[in-house]
């Protein structure tokens, strides 16, 4: 039997299942936004999925979630060509945080519109961390879906009446908006006055803001925390390991080009319109997008222009990926912060 919260029955235990089925077919849509919207194409033009290698669209055999790629061996059943194993482990990891989700949320407890609210922007984060490691960017449309999601999931616990939709006095995800965005937007104006450089993307900046919208202030600062942790770690193997397939010789000290650092100008207004949503808003009608940032919003990727320096980590997958570790695991990590406080003598 499942769980109950007051008078409601949450679902049987094993329907978790359908969690996993519902969160690998998300994937599967995942895999269209992670390769279409950072090269500026549409969701709905071509309508129906195709081979990257040769176009061919894609029919049924082709597309059930992680059955597909095992069945074909990782390969296009029209010309031959490598399917990535990224397009697999997206619906199983998708798949994985819904089945999580679903006990926790409707089965364990039973609240189905925090379920809704954290498997969007579980699915959302997931995207984001494949495309920022692959492309170094994240596009301004997934970070705005974030955030809307944390300002739907706030009115909606305000229609409930549920204390949780304040804090502060304020609404609970506008707290966490002020907070994300402050918190790396800091560390990327910290970066330039110490060290004269570029410390943060601005894409981070905008999906630690989204990330605060949903998760709040408190369990947003905590996913930022993980992120730190895994950044230096994971991040510091990634350029060792990037390091020594660099081949003796291909580059030498003063090759990389210098780089001009952001003018605090810059950084003082966009943290500004980050904070005022005007990058949302300018999504919708870009004209106030090039008023205030100077710029068209998301123009299609130029590929073949960027360059990854051997020392360039992205934070944004890290970010991400400490913003999941709060969401799914949230329980158990406020458990562990609450011992180590007693522990400490700190409360």
């Amino acid at each position: 039997m499942g769980a109950e919260q007051g008078s409601v029955v949450g679902f049987p235990a094993w329907s978790w299942v359908f969690g996993f089925l519902i969160g690998a077919c998300i994937g599967s849509f995942l895999n269209v936004v992670i390769y279409r919207v950072p090269r500026g194409m549409s969701l709905s033009e071509p309508r129906q999925s195709f081979c990257p290698a040769c176009r061919h669209t894609l029919g049924v055999p082709d597309l059930f979630p992680i059955l597909s790629w095992l069945a074909l061996r990782g390969r296009c059943r029209h010309c031959g060509a490598r399917i990535h194993p990224r397009y697999m482990l997206v619906e199983v990891l998708t798949g994985s945080l819904f089945a999580l989700l679903w006990h926790q949320h409707l089965v364990a407890a039973f609240d189905p519109a925090k379920a809704l609210a954290y498997a969007l922007a579980s699915a959302t984060l997931v995207a984001i961390v494949f495309i920022d490691f692959e492309l170094y960017i994240i596009p301004d449309s997934v970070n705005a879906f974030l955030a809307l999601v944390g300002v739907a999931w706030n009115v909606w616990l305000y229609w409930a009446g549920r204390p949780e939709a304040t804090t502060w006095g304020m609404p609970s995800a506008l707290a966490g908006w002020i907070v994300g965005t402050m918190a790396i937007w800091l560390i990327l104006l910290f970066g330039r006055a110490v060290f004269g450089k570029d410390a943060m993307g601005h894409g981070d900046i905008k999906m630690a803001r989204g990330i605060g919208a949903v998760l709040f202030p408190a369990s947003a600062l905590l996913g930022f925390g993980l992120a730190i942790v895994a950044g230096a770690v994971l991040g510091a193997v990634q350029v060792l390991a990037r390091g020594r397939s660099q081949p003796d010789g291909e580059s030498e000290p003063g090759d990389e080009p210098t780089v001009e650092p952001e003018s605090y100008g810059s950084i003082l207004r966009s943290g500004l319109g980050y904070l005022l949503g005007i990058d949302i808003v300018g999504l919708f009608l870009p004209a106030v997008y090039r008023w205030w940032f100077g710029e068209d919003p998301e123009g299609a990727l130029e590929e073949e222009e960027f360059q990854v320096e051997p020392t360039m980590i992205p934070f944004g997958p890290y970010l991400a990926l400490g913003a999941i570790a709060a969401t799914v695991f949230q329980g158990p990590l406020w458990r562990l912060v609450e011992r180590y406080q007693e522990w400490a003598g700190l409360k």
